[in-house]
């Protein structure tokens, strides 16, 4: 997830914040707080017991599906991983993506291009998905690229700051499709493949669902309200059942140059003076809100990619709202209808459902073209009593009115967060990952933190979100009644993330195993192993502090039972960002992001080399890497 898009602190706690400072210092202050006895229950472990009669994946039935040795947490500069497995370095930022004859070399001064980053790897890489060409010996790679950090980025960083800057850190986000193989000397990027493409800031792409042509949706330079350049701040990410990738607009706003007051439409959105600092706008003037004010509207989307088709158009799939999009993760119901989950990364935002109109078809993509367009959006809210309702976001129904600024269902779309605040959801402490299990039924969702939870002027605890300033973040799971489309559901809490070993009462967490702070990445694999990724502030980290600050990691956990074991520990600096194996689970390929970063967006490479020079022992790079097991065998076992 991208850094601090912090806007304005709401006072009235009936309200939303805006995005919020997403990593602050503060994140690395232990839990306060708590519910009372009366959902004492909803904060249990969760075992085999607690699984309500479901049938578990792993587990006692056939005997435990962790048999790696933990690893001990460490703060080296490097990529640790368990006695009897590998890691390989596979896609580093500034890698030629495989264009033929349009590979350009990277340049460890940050001397290349706009016109060759745009055939390069991005920076900060995030959501992964492998699709698979042969199997589980060849295949496509989509990586998202979330953000950049243009201290790194360019030479003398954000100096003499110029059109072709913009351009370059334009270029820098996005998507990475490339066409990945095994051979005698490990995985390796396949070029020229004809399938290598980068999408980004500029990019064409198609609006379609509820908001196509809306009248909030069209700009001086798209009169249509159905055309848009580029997709930007691309985090986690979806893969379809007809083979598409989601990926995913979060903090969008950032790059925008709103007024000086804004109004309560922007500011509800997150739009302000100077944005996050990017200064696009100065060069690019479709980011200045006061000249293309219409423009901030078309990002915030759920965009659908189809990596087998280099010549295809992306398309932003409205019907699934607009949001801070942390991920999309897709299901289906038992009659065939698509269910997407979706967290909205910011503090006291949602979780939201979509779930199809229609059944997916046979044919694959060109036959499923429209199917995210046609469908019902939901919001959560989660009761006090383990149960919960899917809140359908529908013009006309639940007071989503003409009279409250909702005529039509493009104005549901574009302001879901003012359509879920009327209807009454649940504020959620930064929902980021979902991941499901499609075995049991149950969803899980990776709630990261939440400091300003329960301060004076912002929402208080609630049974979902039991922890005043939470800054160590839970995960939680819900199971919808019938199948995945069900309305209404009933929940708990898997994990309650800390270290129940600590003198501190308010540092308390009840972790089974290694202990683990501010869960953001999840993915459960088809043996029933969660892999749970952290993202916690790497603040001490820009002071060199190592030792006290030990880095984010990657970890399994077995949800039949509860045990979490420690698998990965990243490079200092770093966060873990994106999970996925090939099918048969003996290939795992695993992001690195932002390896080397201090608390701050502007890197200075001479500083932050100190803290990290990974993966090339020079500017840090993130990068796509490979963790195999030296016997071939699954990855997890």
């Amino acid at each position: 997830m991208a850094k601090d898009f912090s806007l304005m602190e709401f006072s009235n706690s009936s309200s939303n914040p805006t995005i919020h400072d997403l990593s602050s210092p503060s994140r690395r202050v232990i839990l306060r707080g708590g519910l009372g006895a009366t959902i004492a229950g909803l904060l249990a472990p969760l075992g085999a017991s607690a699984l309500s009669g479901c049938a578990t994946t792993g587990g006692s039935a056939s005997g435990p599906i962790l048999g790696f040795k933990s690893i001990s947490m460490n703060g080296l500069d490097a990529v640790t991983v368990p006695e009897g497995y590998r890691a390989q370095v596979l896609y580093r930022w500034g890698d030629a993506v495989g264009v033929a004859g349009k590979m350009p070399a990277y340049k460890a001064d940050a001397s290349n291009t706009a016109a060759e980053q745009e055939l390069q790897a991005g920076m900060h890489h995030d959501g992964i998905h492998y699709f698979p060409l042969d199997g589980n010996r060849r295949g496509l790679l989509a990586v998202n690229h979330e953000y950049t950090d243009d201290g790194l980025l360019h030479v003398g960083g954000m100096q003499n700051w110029s059109a072709e800057k913009v351009a370059k850190a334009q270029a820098a986000m996005g998507v990475s499709i490339v066409e990945v193989a095994a051979g005698a000397n490990g995985w390796e990027v396949v070029r020229p493949s004809k399938y290598a493409r980068r999408i980004t800031a500029t990019t064409p792409m198609l609006i379609m669902g509820p908001a196509r042509g809306h009248a909030m949706m069209r700009t001086k330079d798209d009169a249509s309200g159905a055309v848009v350049l580029g997709t930007i701040n691309n985090c986690a990410h979806g893969f379809t059942p007809w083979g598409t990738y989601l990926t995913c607009e979060e903090n969008f706003n950032g790059y925008f140059n709103g007024p000086d007051t804004p109004n309560a439409e922007q500011a509800r959105w997150g739009v302000r003076k100077n944005g996050a600092g990017y200064r696009w706008h100065e060069f690019d003037e479709r980011f200045e809100v006061a000249k293309h004010p219409n423009e901030y509207n078309r990002f915030g989307w759920v965009v659908e990619i189809d990596p087998n088709d280099p010549d295809s158009t992306p398309v932003k799939r409205t019907a699934l709202g607009r949001a801070a999009h942390e991920g999309a993760h897709v299901t289906q119901a038992k009659d065939g209808r698509v269910v997407v989950y979706m967290g909205e990364d910011a503090r006291f935002e949602y979780i939201y459902k979509f779930v199809s109109r229609d059944a997916v078809r046979t044919g694959g993509a060109r036959a499923n073209a429209d199917i995210l367009d046609h469908g019902t959006l939901y919001v959560a809210k989660f009761n006090a009593d383990g149960r919960g309702q899917w809140v359908e976001l529908t013009q006309g129904k639940n007071g989503l009115m003409a009279d409250k600024g909702f005529a039509s269902q493009g104005d549901v779309v574009i302001k879901t967060r003012q359509a879920s605040d009327l209807v009454g959801a649940t504020k959620m402490d930064r929902p980021e990952w979902i991941t499901s299990d499609v075995k049991t039924g149950w969803v899980y969702c990776t709630l990261t933190n939440n400091s300003n939870r329960g301060k004076p002027g912002f929402p208080g605890i609630d049974a979902a979100n039991p922890r005043a300033e939470n800054t160590m973040g839970n995960i939680i799971r819900w199971k919808d009644d019938g199948d995945f489309s069900g309305s209404t559901f009933s929940w708990n809490h898997f994990i309650l993330a800390g270290d129940s070993e600590l003198p501190r009462s308010d540092a308390k967490g009840n972790v089974k195993g290694d202990k683990f702070g501010s869960p953001d990445g999840l993915w459960v694999d088809g043996r029933g192993a969660m892999w749970i990724q952290t993202d916690i502030s790497t603040s001490a980290l820009g002071k060199g502090d190592y030792a006290t600050t030990p880095n984010n990691g990657m970890y399994a956990a077995d949800i039949s039972t509860g045990e979490v074991r420690r698998f990965l520990v990243g490079p200092r600096g770093c966060e873990l960002t994106g999970v996925i194996t090939t099918p048969d689970m003996k290939t795992m390929f695993v992001n690195i992001q932002h390896p080397g970063e201090p608390d701050s967006e502007r890197s200075n490479p001479a500083e932050v080399t100190k803290v990290s020079n990974w993966p090339d022992n020079a500017r840090p790079r993130s990068a796509t890497v490979v963790i195999t097991k030296i016997d071939g065998g699954v990855i997890g076992t």
